[in-house]
């Protein structure tokens, strides 16, 4: 089978591997149809950010189940299926008590072990999630990604709140149509991208605002009219976007920190203390599970496109065949994506 394989130093191969066999009674294996590439699959490329090389990454997937273990007795051949990339252990107190990501020793689909960027992966049984008929099967790979954002709104339960998005990428705008879907006062997305600005309002956005050409202060004062009961979802991942996340969000409002920094983050004085003053709400959100495994998130999600309320084609900017995938991984050269780049295998 075709495998697109990350070797050290960035590079980014095809190469042909043997399909994998089943190595216990729970096994499923899946014939991969979509896989998508996410924003932490780029430093894991391009920064040695990968446990070990060379890797097939790729969790956030879907496909149609092939053949399953003897244990398995709710699934069929042909079954439609998507990714949920933990590796839940079943036994410790954190999973006991629901708290799956937090378990210090987790396993993880595509990061800690080899992922679906290939035509065929073995995975456990508890690790699909099975898609309804009458959802498209490519859509199951933008499952994983709208359950991030789904997850900071059940954390936060805020999601029919005036919802501030920092970030228009395509977690942000996953996250601005669940919110529009779920019943916000309010969409605001804010980003430095005036093309993903003009999409935002597309989308739904009530308000969209370029922080490169507005100062922090302008922008919070232009939200003044719902500067109460807000949720602000900081989903790019930077020092600069976290500080801008503080300072406009308005008194008492819930920051939730969904994007994963890859630099140092320090805060200036009067930032910090703008925490205080508005007695902000900090909202880490690390993953997208919840108790019942693997959560409501999930049930969301595959609702939501099944019903076809989530436009997904305007936030793709790629979709090829294993070398044509591998060949645009390898030009991002570590830069972040401009829309998502999806593995289409047949």
């Amino acid at each position: 089978m075709q495998s697109v394989v990350i070797h050290a130093e960035g590079t980014v191969r095809v190469e042909e591997r043997p399909i994998p066999t089943l190595q216990t009674e729970n096994d499923v294996l899946v014939k991969v149809v979509s896989s998508g590439l996410c924003g932490s699959d780029i430093p894991r490329t391009f920064a040695k950010g990968a446990h070990y090389y060379p890797i097939t990454l790729g969790h956030e997937f879907s496909g149609y189940v092939e053949s399953y273990g003897s244990a398995v007795t709710d699934l069929q051949p042909g079954d439609g299926v998507a990714c949920v990339p933990l590796l839940p252990c079943l036994i410790c107190p954190d999973w006991l008590k629901g708290f799956y990501s937090q378990w210090a020793k987790y396993e993880f689909v595509g990061s800690r072990g080899d992922g679906a960027f290939t035509e065929y992966i073995v995975v456990n049984r508890k690790n699909v999630f099975v898609c309804a008929d009458r959802m498209p099967i490519d859509d199951g790979a933008l499952i994983e990604p709208m359950t991030v954002g789904l997850h900071a709104f059940h954390l936060a339960q805020a999601a029919k709140e005036n919802v501030i998005i920092i970030g228009a990428g395509t977690m942000g705008l996953l996250a601005l149509q669940c919110a529009r879907e779920l019943g916000a006062k309010s969409i605001t997305a804010i980003d430095i991208n005036p093309q993903r600005l003009a999409l935002a309002k597309t989308l739904g956005a009530t308000y969209v605002f370029n922080s490169k050409e507005m100062s922090s202060k302008e922008i919070q004062t232009a939200l003044e009219e719902i500067q109460f009961d807000q949720l602000v979802l900081e989903t790019a991942g930077t020092p600069q976007t976290v500080a801008l996340g503080i300072e406009v969000a308005g008194p008492r409002a819930q920051l939730a920190l969904v994007g994963t920094l890859h630099h140092d983050l320090t805060l200036l004085s009067a930032t910090f203390g703008q925490i205080l003053r508005k007695e902000l709400t900090i909202v880490g959100s690390w993953m997208n599970y919840s108790g019942p495994w693997p959560g409501e998130e999930w049930q969301t999600a595959v609702r939501l496109l099944t019903e076809k309320r989530i436009q997904l084609v305007p936030l793709i900017a790629h979709i090829g065949n294993a070398e044509s995938f591998a060949r645009e991984v390898q030009a991002l050269n570590g830069a972040p994506m401009q829309g998502k780049i999806l593995l289409k295998l047949s």
